[in-house]
């Protein structure tokens, strides 16, 4: 059974919004038919009322259905409601912070790696791994199982600036490997990146399912810092057929999204 996703991330509304690529989203959607949209967080800049609920007007404008997780982005700047209403705004526009979405032939969990001390970095503890080993588990026999976060697990091409891979990735890896996860999709350095776990860490256990799990960053939409350098504005269509996984990144070139790279891997 086959199954698409369009993945984007990263609106960061209410910073310099310019909206030219999400009207070309809903164009790109319409060509490609995907079942499910997945966004990665930072849907605002500051995590106030009217940004999220700006950003889920927008992203809902699509017609698709919605898998969101916060990023970073998406909770108060302001104390003490940073630690005292962490996720209060998001679960009143967006819903819960671990979204699950369920058909016959695709699973996709979110994970929320959203932590209110760490400014940049994001992590995730036991409790939530194990809960999600228990949902991918659950999952419908022979359906792709894939795993949504805003924090990234492989680096970029450029390092971004005081943007680290997600707290303890060795041992996240190893749980999401052994809770049968297909593929890892994030966001958070507003560049595109994609690989398999075997590409950039060689394991003894080189025969085992582990090695596996594709690993996919996605550029952003919004761009809050356009003297950055590298950061690309762009959206991933996932494509899972039954014997493999096609990743398309769609750049947006300032007229349209440009389809800029395309990797196929085998499943299993």
């Amino acid at each position: 059974m086959a199954a698409r996703i369009l993945h984007l991330s990263d609106l960061h509304m209410g910073r310099g919004e310019d909206l030219a690529p999400l009207t070309a989203v809903s164009e790109l959607a319409a060509r490609l038919e995907p079942e499910l949209l997945v966004a990665t967080g930072d849907m605002s800049h500051r995590g106030r009322a009217e940004q999220l609920e700006r950003s889920a007007e927008i992203v809902r404008e699509l017609g698709l259905p919605l898998l969101a997780v916060p990023g970073n982005h998406d909770i108060p700047y302001t104390f003490p409601a940073r630690f005292t209403r962490t996720f209060e705004q998001w679960e009143h526009t967006y819903g819960e912070t671990e979204p699950f979405y369920s058909s016959d032939a695709l699973v996709v969990a979110g994970l929320n790696s959203v932590r209110p001390w760490r400014q940049q970095g994001g992590a995730l503890d036991d409790d939530q791994l194990a809960a999600l080993a228990a949902r991918l588990r659950a999952a419908p026999e022979g359906a792709y199982r894939v795993v949504a976060l805003h924090h990234h697990l492989a680096a970029p091409p450029r390092p971004a600036r005081r943007k680290q891979p997600l707290d303890r990735r060795d041992h996240v890896l190893q749980a999401l490997a052994e809770a049968g996860a297909d593929l890892v999709i994030g966001g958070h350095v507003h560049q595109a990146s994609v690989a398999e776990r075997r590409e950039f860490e060689a394991l003894e256990n080189g025969g085992q399912r582990a090695l596996t799990i594709v690993l996919a960053t996605v550029p952003g939409i919004g761009r809050p810092r356009p003297h950055r350098i590298g950061e690309a504005r762009g959206v991933n269509f996932y494509a899972v057929e039954a014997d493999a996984l096609t990743v398309a990144t769609h750049i947006w070139n300032g007229n349209e999204f440009a389809e800029v790279g395309r990797r196929t891997f085998p499943r299993g």
